[in-house]
């Protein structure tokens, strides 16, 4: 906003480098440039100030795709003056000349006018397509077709102003349209999920048959070895029970024999008791045993049968 003293009956105005001041007398140009300094008389002078940064504006389109589909568009357009003289004709940018503000909006004009052209471009590339080409073609191709239509419109060109960017930040449907074009992929993932978990549920379960089964193997083998065990130890204990039933007939036997022995030994000299047998006769008697009721022969020595 430019600075403007005044001092009686003239005024001073300052304007800053990123403001073309076009002032006119009595209705003639009588000055122009950008961050001016002069001194005039407000009773025949008339100040227009113009912005010559780039200057933004938001942009918002609703429109309808060939398959009559709601879509919305949003972005920002960049513009700045390429003609200040030839704006300032087109467009009231005069101010006041006690305060120095502007008297009117025109930068609201200018920005009318780039949203009315670009609106218009992007209503007629959203009918020409259904919404899911939009939507996989993304906002690049709109953005491409912006450019091209403001850089070559002739209501910009003809105020003196050109664009200087466009950035396009969404396209999308409406809410029920984006969940309902999400619900296939949506439905695939949550598919891919499940069969993840399938896949891991069973891959668990067959771990748990193979530790199952892995047990079961290890105690038939330990069933196995416990009865060879078993077995084993029944034999042997069968055989130490056959070994001392041997032991035990042998010394059995042991003790008939001394138990015969002793029997069969002559008694001793002077002492009552049995006659003696003579070796014939022990012979035979060994081979074929006597009846008990038999007694030895009438008259034989003493010491014979």
């Amino acid at each position: 906003m430019a600075t403007i003293r005044t001092i009686g009956p003239v005024a001073q105005l300052r304007s800053e480098a990123s403001r073309h001041v076009v002032r006119y007398r009595n209705g003639r140009l009588r000055q122009s440039g950008r961050g001016l300094v002069f001194w005039f008389r407000p009773e025949t002078a008339s100040i227009s100030e113009l912005p010559m940064d780039d200057r933004e504006m938001t942009l918002f389109v609703r429109g309808r795709s060939r398959d009559f589909q709601a879509v919305a568009v949003q972005g920002t357009i960049g513009w700045h003056v390429v003609d200040p003289e030839r704006l300032a004709s087109r467009v009231d940018f005069s101010i006041d000349l006690r305060t120095g503000k502007l008297r009117g909006e025109p930068v609201e004009r200018i920005e009318a006018r780039l949203s009315g052209i670009a609106g218009q471009a992007v209503l007629h590339h959203l009918g020409a397509s259904p919404v899911r080409a939009l939507l996989d073609a993304g906002p690049d191709p709109l953005r491409l077709i912006l450019e091209a239509t403001l850089a070559e419109a002739p209501a910009l060109a003809e105020i003196g102003v050109g664009p200087v960017s466009v950035r396009l930040t969404n396209l999308a449907p409406t809410s029920e349209l984006e969940r309902a074009l999400q619900t296939p992929t949506f439905e695939a993932l949550q598919q891919k999920a499940d069969e993840a978990t399938f896949a891991r549920r069973a891959l668990g379960v067959e771990k748990e048959r193979a530790i199952a089964e892995n047990e079961l193997a290890t105690r038939t083998e330990l069933a196995q070895r416990e009865s060879l065990l078993i077995a084993r130890e029944a034999e042997n204990a069968r055989a130490r029970a056959a070994a001392l039933a041997e032991a035990r007939g042998l010394e059995a036997a042991a003790e008939a024999g001394r138990i015969r022995l002793v029997e069969g030994a002559p008694p001793a000299p002077g002492a009552p008791g049995r006659n003696r047998v003579c070796p014939p006769c022990a012979a035979r008697s060994a081979s074929r045993p006597r009846p008990a009721s038999a007694s030895p022969p009438t008259g034989a020595p003493d010491g014979w049968c």
